[in-house]
């Protein structure tokens, strides 16, 4: 279907599939239901744990059947769904294992500059911004495996079936606690609800070792990726060694600048700059078709971003509630101290 367009423009370098596109579309399938599993499940998580709190027990009641309620917007849900499909699809490999490395690398610098908190609000600010990027890490991670294999589109079909059945699970679980929840939480007389009031608060913990399991992968298989495309050529560790520190610098400078940003500002500004970068690197050393691709990863962000500002909402009001906890604690433990001190003066 693309020869007439890449034959007028006399070059390959345009094609917007790397390889068969049914295979491109089972990989970018199988990588928005990884991010579909990811937000209903973190959905599931707080609203679980709101519901469990029995001072917000009338709020998240109200809150499940206000005109607002997730379960309305479910055509919006199936319009990100299916466009960050196509997106994913769309993203060739070379320019996905770049988006996965640097992710990996930023990930690591949060840890190591202690950017992750006591409280985990890190880890948890760390999830809702790498959605993309997993998805990016489920599709190279694909195309690692199953290179040279004879019957990879049919692989491929069964991996994204399997995704799918995953993904509508998830989906429903994700209704059935946004409905039903509030409800059979106190009755005690549904399974899932049940389940989920008992062991409910270890499904962060869960996803937060799966997220990075997959990370691990997806950064093995970036890294050949990376090594075959574009280290492999002579005098290539040359250009890319001063590169690689520049970016390293700017990703560092990045998360300082996140600490001093709040809330979709930080999201957006972070995004902003990281995708800026990767497309004047595209610029420097890669084809036409990596820096269509890159222009591509800005839409595809900005399909995961936006719709997560409930998630971030959350993450940002609970970070407000331990701030506060905290000051009522130092604050008491101050009045305590000073009135020791006094009484022991006399």
């Amino acid at each position: 279907m693309f020869l007439p367009f890449s034959w007028i423009l006399g070059t390959s370098e345009w094609m917007p599939f790397d390889s068969n596109p049914v295979d491109c579309f089972f990989q970018g399938l199988v990588g928005a239901c990884g991010v579909s599993v990811l937000c209903n499940l973190m959905r599931v998580y707080y609203f679980s744990q709101t519901c469990s709190d029995s001072e917000n027990e009338t709020e998240s009641k109200q809150r499940s059947s206000s005109p607002g309620s997730p379960l309305r917007r479910n055509w919006r849900t199936i319009v990100q769904f299916w466009s960050l499909t196509v997106l994913l699809s769309l993203v060739g490999s070379r320019v996905s294992s770049l988006i996965v490395l640097e992710f990996s690398l930023r990930a690591v610098s949060a840890w190591a500059s202690a950017g992750l908190d006591a409280d985990g609000r890190g880890l948890e600010l760390l999830l809702i911004q790498c959605q993309f990027s997993l998805g990016c890490g489920l599709t190279c991670t694909l195309v690692f495996l199953h290179q040279g294999a004879p019957h990879s589109s049919l692989s491929l079909f069964l991996a994204a079936a399997l995704s799918w059945g995953l993904a509508g699970y998830c989906s429903s679980l994700w209704s059935h606690v946004a409905r039903l929840y509030p409800l059979h939480s106190t009755e005690r007389y549904c399974g899932k609800c049940i389940t989920l009031l008992t062991s409910g608060h270890t499904i962060l913990a869960s996803l937060q070792r799966v997220v990075v399991l997959a990370f691990t992968l997806a950064t093995v298989a970036s890294t050949a990726t990376v090594y075959d495309h574009f280290l492999s050529q002579k005098d290539a560790l040359k250009l890319w060694t001063p590169l690689t520190l520049c970016y390293t610098m700017l990703v560092v400078y990045v998360q300082e600048g996140q600490h001093r940003r709040t809330g979709a500002e930080a999201l957006l500004h972070t995004v902003v700059l990281r995708l800026g970068a990767l497309l004047v690197l595209m610029l420097t050393v890669g084809q036409w078709s990596d820096v269509l691709h890159v222009l591509i990863t800005f839409l595809g962000e900005a399909a995961c971003l936006l719709p997560s500002q409930d998630l971030l909402q959350v993450v940002l009001k609970e970070e407000d509630t331990t701030l506060s906890k905290r000051e009522q604690s130092s604050s008491h433990r101050t009045r305590e101290h000073t009135t020791k001190t006094s009484s022991n003066g006399r």
